[in-house]
């Protein structure tokens, strides 16, 4: 088989390594963290120009590509510690309305996102789930020509920035039942819905939503009634593979820039970089990023499989290894670097930051090894 990029591919990928590269330096991100909205529009309506936010969505509301391109740049995004909501809203929302909207639906939202003019969160998380997708309590009762939503959502990413949300709700069934699962479209200043946000640990934004009595007309349904838990994990697991490669970035650049230090940084008038348990330790460091880009291309050629046991083995399988090697690499970057490593003036520990969020992120290590033993 022919692993390599084709040529529209690796000139996407260059594209967005030189903008992040030149446009987005480390000092320039915090100064878009500190500012009161947390984003930058500038920037988003740059990724929209170069068609970043897009990727995947279908061609006659804007899009190009699929999942391939949307790795290419999640990577770079990764490499840069980018905070803006390309993964809440390019992969999760718009991803759960390309699937399963209706052409309406489809033609008011998509459009907007993939011109930067809109944000769309995709809100499933509850306290109790733990990343267990089927656990949902938020209600959803049909009255009249619509539905009544009820509940909690936590942890939404890019919640705070959004224009609209798919909201997972129950219509039947027990709350961690299979079946009884529903999604809605709904818009973020419905009557009734509130969003509390929140800085997360690496510097981006999230939060959680309070659905209290809020009102939704017939066309909201997003997908068939009662079946939304296949489409939710579909999402989740084309999430995992985009963090995955959001993390491989990552990874890639503490490698270079730990490589770069070992061999500045002296002991005994020597650079560090001379000693061998040194050396050893930055082999293994590329030893665990290599690997890890080996297992992010085999989740993304599974991540639109016909099969969705097959799909959601791979992608743990992903996620499982990737969390583990991510994990490595940030300690030990740390590690290297010293005490400085964990300084707010050093980039190194933001990216610590940002992949041990990652480790976390739809499910742990441990998580994601114990489904792929049960699909197996």
């Amino acid at each position: 088989m022919n692993f390599e990029l084709s040529a529209e591919q690796k000139m996407l990928r260059d594209a967005a390594q030189k903008y992040l590269q030149s446009e987005y330096a480390f000092d320039a991100r915090n100064k878009i963290i500190a500012s009161d909205v947390g984003m930058s529009a500038a920037h988003w309506k740059q990724f929209a120009d170069m068609g970043w936010l897009g990727l995947g969505l279908p061609e006659a509301h804007g899009g190009f590509g699929g999942v391939i391109e949307l790795t290419q740049v999640a990577e770079a995004m990764g490499a840069a510690l980018v905070v803006e909501p390309y993964l809440a809203s390019t992969v999760l929302g718009a991803q759960a309305l390309a699937l399963a909207g209706t052409s309406a639906q489809q033609q008011a939202w998509l459009p907007a996102v993939a011109a930067g003019e809109r944000i769309l969160a995709l809100a499933h998380g509850e306290t109790d789930a733990r990343h267990e997708l089927r656990y949902v309590t938020a209600q959803a009762r049909a009255q009249g020509d619509g539905w009544v939503l009820n509940g909690r959502k936590t942890g939404v990413l890019g919640a705070p920035w959004a224009h609209g949300f798919v909201v997972a709700a129950r219509t039947s069934g027990a709350a961690d039942d299979a079946q009884g699962i529903s999604l809605f479209l709904l818009g973020a200043d419905t009557p009734g819905l509130k969003v509390a946000g929140y800085r997360t640990y690496h510097g981006s934004k999230a939060g959680d939503l309070v659905l209290d009595g809020v009102r939704v007309g017939r066309d909201a349904l997003l997908g068939t009634e009662g079946a939304g838990l296949a489409l939710l994990e579909q999402i989740i697991d084309l999430g995992t593979v985009v963090a995955c490669a959001d993390a491989l970035g990552g990874m890639a650049a503490l490698l270079r820039k730990t490589g770069e230090y070992v061999q500045t940084r002296k002991q005994f008038d020597v650079p560090i970089a001379s000693f061998q348990v040194i050396q050893h330790r930055i082999v293994d460091m590329f030893a665990a990023v290599e690997a890890s880009r080996s297992m992010l291309l085999m989740a993304a050629l599974h991540a639109d499989h016909a099969d969705a046991r097959t799909r959601a083995r791979m992608v743990s399988a992903a996620k499982s290894a990737i969390g583990e090697r991510a994990r490595y690499v940030a300690q030990q970057a740390v590690q290297l670097h010293g005490g400085v490593g964990m300084t707010e003036e050093l980039d190194i520990g933001h990216y610590f930051r940002r992949l041990t969020l990652f480790c976390n992120l739809f499910g742990s290590a441990d998580h994601h090894l114990q489904r792929f033993a049960a699909l197996s």
